[in-house]
């Protein structure tokens, strides 16, 4: 009798040290998969904001020289006394700083992390307000 409860208690503790280790190495393995999957999420994130980034470099520099031809367009129509061309000057200057707000929400939303899709629709808006701006100044 003594033989067989050693014998069981052997056979029970060396059961339970390998499920121990079983999941000690599953535990690990799951973490390893996780980890894994943040880092190369991360890395895709980062890859397709680049482009984002690019893109919003471009409406910058589309909307810096838009907004000096306003500013060279000024002194000539508010010169003159033709109120209508004044009117349309306010006008198409208030389609330029609706512009830069949608450039602003795209920079703020890069920086905030926002998902890519997000981004790009916000980038497509921005360049529809950027198109908006231009034909308001070519009107003039």
């Amino acid at each position: 009798m003594k033989k067989s409860r050693l014998n069981l208690f052997k056979s029970t503790s060396m059961m339970i040290s390998i499920l121990g280790v079983l999941m000690i190495i599953s535990t690990i393995i799951i973490a390893a998969y996780i980890g894994f999957s943040i880092i190369s999420s991360e890395i895709t994130s980062g890859v397709s904001s680049g482009s984002q980034y690019d893109e919003l470099a471009s409406l910058k520099s589309n909307y810096t020289e838009l907004e000096s031809k306003f500013n060279s367009t000024k002194e000539v129509i508010f010169a003159g006394s033709d109120k209508t061309k004044e009117q349309q000057y306010i006008s198409a200057e208030l389609e330029l700083l609706r512009a830069n707000s949608a450039i602003s929400d795209v920079e703020s939303a890069l920086k905030s992390g926002k998902s890519a899709s997000d981004v790009d629709d916000r980038i497509k808006i921005a360049k529809e307000k950027m198109t908006i701006a231009t034909q308001a100044y070519n009107n003039l």
